[in-house]
């Protein structure tokens, strides 16, 4: 079976990517320089799969450092290139560092892919190069708009950097995966979504706030235009995530008749308010949450969810689990930290 790179690999979705390679019985390399991550997730990684992945502690920005690795573990088919900098509210007050981390590491990657005969890439994009559709839900033909963050702006890059990359004669395919909201953990509570202090996405805040950890859940504004005023996003089970790169890299690699460059949205396709989002959290664990409104965030989009027919159709990926066992999987994994050596200072 062919050797996958697998970059961010000790990451949220990364890691749970990676066990799904392996049960598929694919071989892992994970490149991580652990800027938000922790090392103990490759020991997590094998008490699921019985196997431990290869793993460097590199930079994807260190050309050098790459390039051993490559050397290093010959035979590398694939790259899914998750190492980015990802924190939308972050990206507004740390905008350089931003496009540094995210459009250096990936010139890396594809400037190296030919050298070693690389024959694919799976980047890690997100829906939110579509801005503030015009339009719901979103689909693949639906424009992509100026940016509302730094962030985002990074991922709209990254991914003109391949299609002209391709244009202009690369010798590999790239499947590019539009993320909507990824959330949850593995249901065996070794692995999920373990944030360096403060956590900057809604479900991991939540679980800590009903921890005890954190005072307050924060809700950035419910003056919206929407049903409740908060506002709207599109949840996905991060193993259903997880299961769809395990699909596009199968196509990439093994579908000689499949395009050089293709895009494929990855939602479930239903609008989840961030109030009912915690009202669904509330009703999947029987704890209550307090919150407080605050104002709008910078960066925000008002609301947005998936079309996700193509993946559905081409790839034959559907997500299967529901938002109310995600939730409950989130708080499976906090209670497991707080069970174990993670300790968080509360706020």
């Amino acid at each position: 079976m062919s050797k996958i790179l697998v970059t961010g690999g000790t990451g949220y979705i990364g890691s749970h990517t990676v066990v799904e390679l392996q049960t598929e019985g694919y071989e892992t390399v994970i490149v991580d320089n652990l800027s938000n991550s922790s090392i103990e997730f490759i020991e997590r990684i094998q008490s699921i799969t019985g196997i431990r992945p290869a793993f460097i502690q590199a930079d994807c920005k260190d050309t050098e450092a790459m390039k051993r690795v490559f050397t290093e573990h010959e035979g590398i088919e694939g790259i899914i290139h998750f190492a980015a900098s990802k924190f939308v509210g972050e990206s507004v007050e740390k905008p350089l560092m931003y496009y540094r981390n995210n459009i250096d590491s990936l010139l890396t990657m594809l400037e190296l892919m030919p050298q070693f005969d690389v024959k694919g890439i799976v980047f890690s994009s997100s829906c939110t190069v579509y801005g503030q559709p015009d339009l719901l839900p979103i689909s693949e033909e639906s424009p992509v708009k100026t940016a509302e963050s730094p962030y985002g702006n990074t991922k709209q890059i990254n991914e003109e950097i391949i299609r002209d990359a391709i244009h202009a004669g690369a010798p590999y395919k790239s499947i590019i995966l539009r993320y909507f909201n990824p959330t949850g953990a593995h249901p065996s509570a070794e692995i999920g979504e373990l944030p360096n202090g403060t956590p900057q996405n809604l479900v991991p805040f939540l679980t800590q706030t009903a921890a005890g950890i954190r005072k307050e859940l924060k809700v950035f504004g419910n003056d919206y235009n929407t049903p409740d005023g908060s506002c709207i996003r599109d949840y996905i089970d991060v193993v259903d995530l997880a299961k769809a790169h395990v699909m596009a890299v199968e196509r990439m690699l093994k579908n000689a008749a499949s395009p050089q460059l293709e895009y494929f949205n990855l939602g479930k396709g239903e609008g989840v308010s961030v109030l009912e989002l915690i009202n669904t959290f509330e009703q999947a664990t029987n704890l209550k949450v307090p919150y407080r409104i605050t104002e709008r965030r910078a960066g925000d989009i008002e609301q947005i969810w998936a079309d996700a027919h193509r993946a559905n159709e081409i790839l034959g990926w559907k997500p299967v689990e529901t938002l109310e066992d995600t939730l409950r999987s989130a708080w499976k994994w906090q209670l497991k930290q707080l069970a174990g050596t993670t300790c968080l200072p509360a706020d």
